[in-house]
């Protein structure tokens, strides 16, 4: 506790300018200050955690192993200090979230919700960081976030659901190769197709669930092309390259020359959810899992009417 008492956010700034630029002098420069001042507070700052944070050598200073675990953690500090008093401008001008979001619902959820949001609360900041599912967990759950828009149910303690809707995945075709499939679709009969598949360190759910759907048709997909992105996905599909597995929400995207048909056997886990804190006091999320829910039932209806061959 005494640590705590001692050390102020003004060391924890000092030490991340040190070490960006590896010098005193610059980082005294940066930070509007002369260098002796600087130099007293680092050293405050390395008695207070018993350790040398940095080696000094004839150009200048680099991190020692304290010093290198330290820094994440000062940056982290600095910038929930930095939230926390845009929390409490934002509380008094007309509100702060920041949510996360899976990039198919840029285009699908948030255009709606946002207007909505905005309509009710004119006054609200809305922060949006674009994050796959387990990133989007990791950072409502160390309150990074406020709530994310995600495709898996989270599996922390500390998050809960406070909307859902089924997203099936579907598959992506030429209107041509729609024509001669049916509806629904057996995914089996794709098995000797060219597949076009998302890459999987930027969409590993996606990837993951094209995977298990073919490997449960009794097939392993020949995957030819990737993309990092759902739009780029359905461009490959829409030039006739292959065919993809896509969440049914995609059909709902406008992309040109691309059919979508349901699968026979989806799988039931597929979703869209909300995920929040389970005790969170910012007022404002009743509100925004009523906005998500009502964009929910209207995605659902509007896939209903579209998903087809």
């Amino acid at each position: 506790m005494e640590f705590f008492m001692s050390m102020e956010l003004r060391h924890l700034r000092y030490f991340v300018a040190v070490a960006e630029t590896g010098n005193l002098s610059r980082a005294a420069e940066k930070l509007f200050i002369a260098q002796p001042p600087l130099s007293v507070q680092i050293r405050q700052l390395e008695e207070e955690m018993g350790t040398a944070l940095f080696v000094r050598h004839p150009k200048g200073v680099r991190l020692t192993a304290a010093g290198e675990s330290l820094l994440p953690e000062a940056r982290y500090l600095l910038d929930r200090a930095a939230r926390m008093k845009e929390s409490v401008t934002g509380s008094a001008s007309g509100g702060h979230l920041a949510l996360g979001f899976v990039p198919s619902a840029s285009s699908t959820v948030l255009p709606k919700l946002v207007r909505h949001l905005k309509k009710e609360h004119p006054a609200l900041h809305i922060e949006l960081r674009e994050m796959i599912s387990s990133e989007q967990a990791e950072a409502v759950a160390a309150g990074h976030l406020d709530a994310g828009i995600a495709r898996s149910k989270p599996h922390h303690p500390r998050l809960t659901v406070a909307a859902q809707m089924p997203d099936p995945f579907c598959l992506a075709l030429t209107p041509q190769q729609a024509r001669r499939a049916g509806n629904p679709v057996e995914l089996r009969s794709f098995a000797e197709h060219d597949f076009v598949a998302f890459t999987r360190h930027r969409g590993p759910a996606y990837f993951d669930q094209s995977i298990y759907l073919c490997a449960k048709a009794g097939f392993s997909p020949r995957i030819r092309y990737e993309a990092s992105t759902v739009h780029g996905v359905l461009d490959l599909v829409g030039a006739g390259l292959g065919v993809a597995l896509v969440p049914s929400s995609c059909a709902l995207l406008g992309a040109a020359g691309v059919s979508f048909c349901r699968l026979r056997a989806p799988a039931a886990s597929e979703v869209l959810v909300l995920l929040r804190r389970k005790t969170d006091s910012n007022p404002l999320l009743p509100a925004l899992a009523d906005a998500v829910r009502a964009s929910f039932a209207d995605l659902q209806q509007r896939m209903a009417e579209k998903l087809g061959c």
